[in-house]
């Protein structure tokens, strides 16, 4: 406790610290709660980047500042009132003007704690229309950022990169997987659509698909609600970065639209669900079409399907690899989780065409 208290000492915050104590669940980062004395004092959100997924913290938050900040300033013109749970502020070193502090090797950073808010787990229509609204709205707020926002995440929904990485893992064959029966017919399932599913690249090379600022890692609990069920905010900014509007309506759908787990076994309950679908793309729309360029819009088909195909390699590519990314349970977990993703692909291009019709009616 003295070692966090002395790492919040370092911030300018307000108040005096009364408690600090674990918050949430985070997989990446280590989060508390910081709560102060005084009634008139805001409590705060306290958090360890984990630099082992962001190599360069400074760049996170040069990126998380420039957004924040814009977003702030959008917000004020369009009169907004009760800002401060509507964007999330992060309060600087005593001694400067820097967002996060070093100590000991690990970088700290504090946020205000937004009260009265929640966040949500499950997936169902209505908060699927929700998160759509407010990943769109995010996406249209920072449309015009006049700041060039760092890569946090080298190439992480790079298609290309990560067929390129299949393809060394194959030639290397650490766990002596590559020549299975199972393995070569997934192979030719990939290796016929990979152009297709490259084309995202080609056309920003092209000039024709613009790259914009993303949220990239668009779930469900990544929002915050009001205790009217109103999305307040997006948080958990580490992943903000350029990269084209498939990342965040594709990668939503990919968790979100499937009937069951990523590592589900019985591959007949693998499905795209089209109710959950319909809801985000109609939130996302709503709030992105303003600004969506035709090309952006009539590919988000292909933006669903990209995502369980990029996640089919990634997971095949740990496979053959002898599993040393993803924790497994039992020796094919990997490739069961490649599996389910390619029916999942396979169930949304069967959709393909009621997805162009629904998208279609949406934009009229």
């Amino acid at each position: 406790m003295n070692e966090l208290q002395n790492i919040v000492s370092l911030f300018a915050i307000t108040g005096t610290v009364q408690e600090i104590k674990p918050l949430g669940e985070g997989l990446i980062n280590d989060t508390y709660r910081v709560i102060t004395a005084e009634e008139d004092a805001p409590n705060y959100v306290l958090q360890r980047v984990n630099h082992n997924v962001f190599p360069d913290v400074d760049m996170v938050m040069r990126n998380i500042d420039a957004v924040t900040s814009h977003i702030r300033q959008k917000l004020e013109e369009k009169g907004e009132t009760d800002i401060d749970r509507k964007v999330l502020k992060f309060i600087p070193l005593k001694d400067s003007n820097k967002l996060y502090a070093l100590v000991d090797g690990k970088y700290w950073r504090i946020m205000v704690f937004i009260p009265n808010a929640i966040t949500k787990q499950a997936v169902n229509p209505e908060s699927s229309r929700a998160a759509g609204r407010a990943f769109g709205n995010f996406q249209a707020m920072l449309a015009d950022i006049p700041v060039e926002l760092g890569e946090t995440i080298k190439d992480f929904h790079n298609m290309e990169f990560r067929l390129q990485q299949l393809r060394e893992a194959l030639k290397e064959n650490r766990a002596g997987r590559a020549d299975e029966p199972q393995v070569q017919a997934m192979l030719k399932e990939i290796d016929a659509r990979a152009e297709e599913m490259c084309k995202a690249e080609q056309m920003g090379r092209e000039g024709t698909l613009p790259k914009r600022v993303c949220h990239c890692d668009t779930k469900v609990n990544n929002m915050m609600f009001d205790q009217q069920d109103n999305v307040l905010c997006v948080i958990d900014l580490d992943t903000v970065m350029p990269n084209f509007i498939f990342s965040d309506y594709g990668d939503f759908l990919r968790t979100g639209a499937n009937f069951v787990a990523e590592d589900y076994e019985d591959m007949n309950a693998v499905g795209f669900n089209m109710d959950i679908f319909r809801a985000f793309t109609e939130g996302y729309l709503e709030s992105a079409g303003s600004f969506l360029l035709p090309i952006e819009v009539e590919n988000l088909p292909y933006a669903a399907a990209l995502f369980p195909y990029m996640q089919c390699v990634r997971f095949l590519w740990d496979y053959l690899n002898g599993d040393q990314y993803w924790k497994v349970k039992y020796p094919t977990h990997n490739f069961t989780r490649a599996n389910n993703q390619l029916h999942l692909l396979l169930s949304i291009e069967s959709h393909y065409p009621e997805m162009k019709e629904f998208i279609d009616g949406c934009m009229k």
